[in-house]
């Protein structure tokens, strides 16, 4: 009996399975993954989202034709986004604890080959004296040689871990920072906006006859397509609002500037990526910003760093002139 389960939390998950068993080549077949940590086949990108039900009845079906007998377990209920980024930044500080002890570890490591590299080397004759032919010294002089070579190659080799490991822990250690990146966040909520805007409109999208063509979806199918969306919607609006009230609180502490189309205005200066450029043109959700060409730019009012007014501008050139 092999049962395919899925929580929020765990996300698509296999049990049952054994090596050898013949689920291997179905189960890659469906674009599953073998996770070693966790001892299980799972659907890559599942946890923390709802489930997704073409490719578990996709797999269900494979793996019945193959001769298994499969059993399903959904849930389709969601953690609120809280609860998902406070399991995620606990997740990535225990990666970054064990990747930083990993790279002690390697740095170590590295820190003792070099040690028995120069020792290797302090045995070699002063001076760089050459291998007697012939003499009884000739074995022990191309062995001594031979070791502080491969001594040489082991603390290089093990230099090179450390170096990778140190860098895998700095950049784990980046991650939650990057995450909640202001301009980042500002891109997040526009995207779970438009995403439920989306889903509103499929709910009430026109439906195509074969002989009056586009005609208006009727209260029953608007009713099914409601309960179909529902649950990712539902879970869109809790994510939008947690990176709202996020986005908020940067602004409060000033981590986020906040411009919108209300507080920029055509001819003053605003700083981008660490230039400043004119504003050419106000829009809704953009400004757009002259170039030094015939053409201008466009940029999300989230990526404007300051701010500073065409007047202000003016007398600051003025005063620099005088």
């Amino acid at each position: 009996m092999l049962t395919i389960t899925h929580t929020h939390e765990a996300g698509t998950l296999i049990d049952g399975t054994s090596r050898g068993d013949g689920t291997a080549d179905v189960l890659k077949a469906n674009r599953w993954r073998w996770g070693r940590s966790i001892a299980a086949w799972y659907v890559p990108h599942s946890r923390d989202r709802l489930p997704n039900l073409h490719t578990i009845t996709r797999t269900a079906d494979a793996l019945r034709q193959a001769g298994f007998t499969v059993s399903v377990d959904v849930d389709r209920t969601h953690r609120t986004t809280a609860e998902v980024e406070a399991d995620k930044i606990a997740r990535q500080d225990d990666r970054v604890a064990a990747l930083d002890a990993k790279a002690e570890r390697k740095t170590a490591a590295a820190d003792a080959a070099w040690d028995v590299e120069r020792r290797a080397l302090d045995r070699l004759p002063e001076g760089g004296e050459p291998i007697k032919i012939g003499h009884h010294s000739e074995h022990r002089h191309r062995n001594a040689i031979a070791r502080a070579h491969n001594a040489t190659g082991r603390a290089v080799a093990a230099t090179d871990d450390a170096d990778t490991a140190r860098a895998r822990a700095a950049s784990a250690a980046a991650t939650n920072d990057a995450r909640y990146n202001p301009v980042t966040v500002a891109n997040r909520i526009e995207k779970y906006a438009a995403d439920i805007r989306r889903l509103d409109r499929e709910r009430v999208a026109p439906v195509y006859d074969d002989t009056a063509g586009y005609v208006p979806a009727t209260s029953e199918q608007i009713s099914r397509r409601t309960a179909r969306t529902e649950p990712r919607r539902a879970e869109l609006v809790d994510q939008l609002a947690y990176w709202e009230q996020v986005r908020a609180e940067q602004i409060r502490t000033g981590t986020a500037t906040g411009y919108d189309r209300s507080t920029v205005q055509k001819g003053d200066r605003v700083k981008v990526r660490g230039s400043w450029r004119e504003v050419v043109r106000v829009n809704q959700k953009t400004v757009s910003l002259t170039t030094g060409y015939s053409w201008t730019d466009t940029t999300p009012y989230a990526e404007i760093q300051q701010l500073t007014t065409a007047a202000d501008w003016e007398a600051a050139a003025a005063a620099r002139a005088s």
